[in-house]
């Protein structure tokens, strides 16, 4: 399976930008459904108010995904990769 792959950047409360992938299906070209896959993230990592926008989340390329990220996009839609200050 072929996925999109959103970078995404927040700054959060301290100043320090934090840097996490948003993956979902090649065929999920919806940002809004994507920028809410993002603010799921969000949450589960108790950071409820910090908007995901076009400013924040951009699509980058494709790539295949691995069995990691299958079963999450089957469990949830998307898969997230931390990439900094996560």
């Amino acid at each position: 399976m072929k996925v999109a792959v959103w970078d995404t950047y927040v700054t959060k409360a301290d100043g320090v930008i934090m840097n996490f992938d948003i993956l979902v299906p090649e065929s999920e070209t919806n940002p809004e459904i994507i920028y809410g896959y993002g603010q799921a993230y969000l949450k589960s990592k108790a950071m409820h108010d910090y908007p995901i926008t076009s400013n924040h989340c951009t699509f980058c390329h494709i790539e295949t995904a691995t069995d990691v990220m299958l079963d999450d996009i089957k469990q949830k839609g998307y898969s997230i990769i931390e990439l900094r200050n996560c």
